[in-house]
């Protein structure tokens, strides 16, 4: 990667650590112009034997010419066989303007659309694809390194209309899980004996997948109920589940029926949380077993047990 934007604070401090995070070298050298800085770089990258270098040049909302004509030079001497954009959705008709002027004078073959994490921003990806004409190649989620997905467009519209996104959160669970440990959990599913060791587990895990809400939302339907009934999916609310769970012995977790007041009332004490929190934890829990029973058989559940723990 390499640091050519001199103008913003802490550009080039922002990318080394992001360089060390991901284990990819930065190149930089202090006091030289971008258009030069990029130039050596690449010659760097071929000595190094590098296959792609990445050039993060000056961004600006407001378009000014003396940016304009340093991104110009950069691309002739460079001659990138991708220039993308990188927009950021909540500028609304901003980021369209903008890049409908970088496109007339720099020429991108492509955007990336940041801070996609609501449906309601799908105008600005319509928007930018219209003015363009160049394709939206990704789009951020998050602001966590892994929160950059490739923009599909169907999918998207899905979410828009909510309809859910399947594939994606199918695509986020496979990174997760293997299909070893699916099939486990499936037929632990079908005999009633998922446990909240299980469910921990499996809790931590849906929790590196991206935001709740914004993993729910990609559930057919459900993204409409949560805005219908103003729901809200707070981290501290799983915070609060784990606790209660780290609190239990391991034979507590594996056989919740064994949990009597006595012990409800050490797992309470334990976790900072009152006996009511730790009842409404395994009643929640018992209501789900059996409904992955349920519908591990083929039967819809009439009604459902609650919303997940924390929930409202």
């Amino acid at each position: 990667m390499v640091a050519a934007d001199p103008y913003r604070p802490a550009a080039v401090t922002q990318l080394q650590t992001l360089g060390r995070q991901l284990d990819i070298p930065v190149y930089h050298e202090p006091n030289k112009k971008p258009p030069d800085l990029a130039q050596d770089a690449v010659r760097h990258a071929d000595r190094m034997g590098f296959n792609y270098v990445i050039v993060d040049t000056a961004g600006r909302t407001v378009i000014d010419e003396a940016m304009m004509r340093e991104v110009s030079e950069i691309r002739r001497r460079l001659n990138p066989p991708e220039v993308l954009l990188v927009a950021d959705a909540m500028t609304g008709q901003d980021a369209v303007k903008v890049a409908e002027q970088f496109h007339a004078q720099v020429g991108i073959t492509g955007v990336v659309l940041t801070k996609m994490d609501s449906d309601a921003r799908g105008g600005a990806a319509l928007s930018l694809r219209t003015v363009t004409g160049v394709p939206i190649k990704f789009v951020g989620t998050s602001e966590k390194l892994d929160g950059l997905e490739q923009f599909h467009p169907d999918r998207i519209a899905t979410r828009i209309l909510g309809m859910g996104d399947v594939l994606t959160l199918i695509e986020r669970a496979q990174q997760q899980t293997s299909e070893e440990e699916a099939t486990r959990l499936a037929s632990k599913f079908k005999k009633g004996t998922f446990d909240l060791e299980d469910f921990l587990d499996q809790m931590q895990k849906v929790r590196q997948m991206g935001p709740l809400e914004q993993l729910l939302g990609m559930i057919p339907g459900v993204s409409q109920a949560m805005k219908g009934q103003n729901l809200q999916v707070q981290e501290k609310d799983f915070k609060r589940i784990e606790a209660i769970i780290q609190s239990m012995t391991l034979q507590e977790r594996r056989n919740p029926e064994i949990i009597g007041t006595s012990r409800k009332r050490r797992i309470a004490r334990g976790s900072g949380m009152h006996t009511a929190d730790v009842n409404k934890l395994l009643n929640q829990f018992r209501e789900m077993q059996k409904m992955m029973k349920m519908l591990s058989r083929g039967k819809m559940p009439r009604g459902m047990p609650g919303l997940p723990f924390g929930m409202r």
